[in-house]
């Protein structure tokens, strides 16, 4: 029996990529380095903070330049990372049918603790998910399962109990490692074929799927 999702943020619960476009070209232009373009900023995202500032700076950046660059861009991201972020057609009627059904709502994010925390707060009511957690120090980014097995736990469940939601095969490699269901979203930064060759067991193509999915699982 399905009682809890877990669920990715960027991509997943919110259109976030266009915040993350505009912080992540604003960190770039402070720092003198030629920007990128939407899509393929789109492109670097999905393995955290860190690594899509060490793919968006120029080949050859030294390292100790790209870690100041990612602290740059995480000051910056609550200053001007919050104002383009959309919810996706249908999530805030499919979340809160969730939450009448009794399902336990989560988030785990490879987006910075802080960041992760803050637009999960200004977008959905307070106590919608628990817990919400990002990139932490000492513990390991997605696909690795300690930080999906520490929310389960955390949440009082079984990993067989929680279906973990993303929208890149990263998130479906977590799910099954950690033991939890793996559903994919169709309407994502990744293709729908990554998902399924991920080892998706399904693929939302709407936010009412998760309804859907949640009901057929409780058998």
């Amino acid at each position: 029996m399905l009682r809890g999702m877990i669920f990715d943020c960027d991509g997943t619960l919110l259109d976030t990529m266009p915040d993350l476009a505009a912080v992540t070209n604003q960190t770039l232009t402070d720092f003198g380095f030629p920007t990128h373009t939407f899509d393929e900023i789109q492109s670097y995202v999905g393995d955290g903070g860190r690594r899509l500032i060490n793919l968006a700076v120029p080949e050859g950046t030294a390292p100790e330049v790209c870690e100041e660059a990612f602290q740059h861009w995480c000051a910056l991201y609550p200053q001007i990372g919050f104002k383009l972020t959309e919810h996706y057609d249908g999530m805030d009627e499919a979340i809160a049918t969730l939450q009448r059904k009794g399902c336990k709502l989560a988030v785990l994010s490879n987006k910075f603790n802080e960041a992760t925390k803050l637009v999960i707060d200004r977008n959905f009511p307070t106590g919608t998910f628990n817990p919400v957690y990002g990139e932490r120090a000492g513990i390991p980014r997605k696909p690795d399962p300690t930080g999906l097995m520490g929310v389960i736990k955390e949440m009082g469940l079984e990993p067989a109990e929680c279906a973990y939601v993303g929208d890149a095969p990263t998130d479906i490699e977590v799910a099954l490692r950690a033991g939890a269901y793996a559903i994919g979203v169709s309407w994502g930064y990744r293709e729908e074929a990554d998902l399924v060759a991920a080892g998706a067991q399904a693929i939302a193509h709407e936010p009412a799927d998760f309804v859907r999915i949640f009901d057929s699982l409780q058998d």
